[in-house]
């Protein structure tokens, strides 16, 4: 499947600004810190320690969807032009476990739409090794009316 042309973050687009919003949430409950914001693609890392393990001592499937839906839903959000996005589904494959040591999830788009965005984010070992790949579908919603003004209706 061939990509949409690479998207250009929106100006003043930080990875310190993302990093903030995600003081208490889950993704600072889990770790994860964003920490590349490059030419069509979102990477942040996650610890894999007993904050992301299942009872067996390895990565928990869920922990990497939360990762990914993390990134998806973020560089959805700089993609969306102000309005907000919400997850519509999620869909993961993982590949390979993983006991510790840290994971990098990468985001790139699919497709940006006017009321839906495709988003597949990867996410491998420090080896560079496939851990899960995944799919998210995010659907683009109108901007919020101003604060204090009716909806339309």
């Amino acid at each position: 499947m061939a990509l949409e042309p690479a998207p250009g973050w929106p100006e003043g687009t930080s990875l310190d600004t993302l990093n903030a919003r995600s003081d208490g949430t889950l993704m600072a409950s889990l770790g994860i810190v964003f920490t590349e914001l490059g030419d069509g693609y979102l990477r942040a890392t996650m610890p894999v320690d007993a904050r992301t393990h299942q009872p067996y001592g390895l990565l928990h499937g869920g922990a990497s969807v939360a990762l990914a839906e993390t990134l998806g839903s973020s560089a959805g959000m700089l993609m969306a032009g102000g309005h907000a996005v919400v997850g519509l589904e999620i869909n993961a494959n993982h590949l390979r476990a993983v006991r510790s040591g840290l994971v990098t999830g990468t985001a790139r788009p699919l497709h940006l739409g006017r009321s839906t965005q495709v988003w597949e984010i990867a996410i491998e070992d420090a080896a560079g090794n496939p851990v899960c790949i995944s799919r998210l579908t995010l659907a683009v919603l109108p901007r919020p009316p101003a604060s204090g003004a009716a909806p339309a209706a």
